[in-house]
């Protein structure tokens, strides 16, 4: 079952976005951009770095160099779950 976006920013995830400068495989002089993003934890980022060793063994074109950033968009702190109601007369 997928975890959704919500309860993955809940647990501290943030989205990580990637930009892949790669050679391309038939010329090698020509270089070309891919742009990855997922939900990663920082400083670590597991996901990103599996994706980095996945191009290394899987993809034709070498990377050139990978820029990334990382923005959490809510923190538990921020963000509460309040469960009740009352009524006012």
């Amino acid at each position: 079952m997928q975890t959704s976006a919500t309860e993955l920013m809940l647990k501290g995830y943030g989205l990580t976005t990637a930009e892949f400068t790669y050679h391309m495989p038939d010329f090698a002089h020509v270089l070309n951009t891919f742009v990855w993003q997922d939900y990663d934890i920082a400083p670590d980022h597991p996901r990103l770095f599996k994706f980095i060793e996945f191009w290394q063994n899987e993809i034709e074109g070498p990377l050139h160099s990978v820029r990334f950033t990382h923005r959490k968009e809510i923190s538990p702190g921020r963000w509460r779950n309040v469960v009740g109601e009352f009524t006012y007369h």
